[in-house]
């Protein structure tokens, strides 16, 4: 029989779900991308352009990284759910996080030190930003409140992800 009150991800690295293991690589990137590009603003110092151009870059590739695995456990939702209509929303919000930082990257290529001819980058990367806070909240909607990707063991006495008898091996207090 179905378990509709929680499902566990079936991708797994030692033990662990792989899409909230990639997931802190974009949002820190991106995220740390916008606070470099307000400090740029505020500075006009060049440099801080050129790391939010590559934090960029490398957010957006871990972003379409960490939407393999999110994909994977999304189709593994069933059907019906609220689970499945908000891990809908979840994901296909962050596939438009991820295009408007793509864009503000592209809009930067010719010179990453934008300003202060264009502020346009700046307005798309900070729309993500606003965008992406919302989705990771969805985000945390789907683990912390529906249980979705958590392992059926799980609990305060659970057996180690790394157990391959699946028996819990924690000492439990007398």
């Amino acid at each position: 029989m179905l378990n509709l009150r929680t499902m566990e991800t079936k991708f797994k690295l030692f033990g662990h779900p792989v899409h909230p293991m990639l997931i802190v690589f974009p949002l820190g990137l991106l995220s740390s991308a916008v606070v470099f590009d307000l400090l740029y603003l505020a500075t006009g110092n060049e440099d801080l352009a050129i790391f939010s151009f590559w934090a960029i870059a490398a957010g957006v590739i871990g972003g379409l990284a960490a939407a393999v695995f999110g994909a994977w456990d999304y189709l593994a939702i069933p059907a019906g759910t609220r689970a499945k209509r908000i891990g809908l929303v979840h994901g296909g919000g962050n596939v438009v996080v991820t295009a408007l930082f793509a864009i503000s990257w592209l809009m930067r290529r010719e010179d990453p030190a934008y300003l202060p001819d264009n502020i346009l980058p700046l307005a798309v990367g900070l729309l993500g930003a606003g965008l992406a806070l919302f989705t990771a909240w969805l985000g945390g909607e789907l683990v912390y409140r529906l249980r979705v990707a958590v392992d059926d063991d799980a609990g305060l006495d659970a057996s180690s992800s790394l157990s391959a008898s699946g028996v819990a091996d924690v000492e439990r207090p007398a």
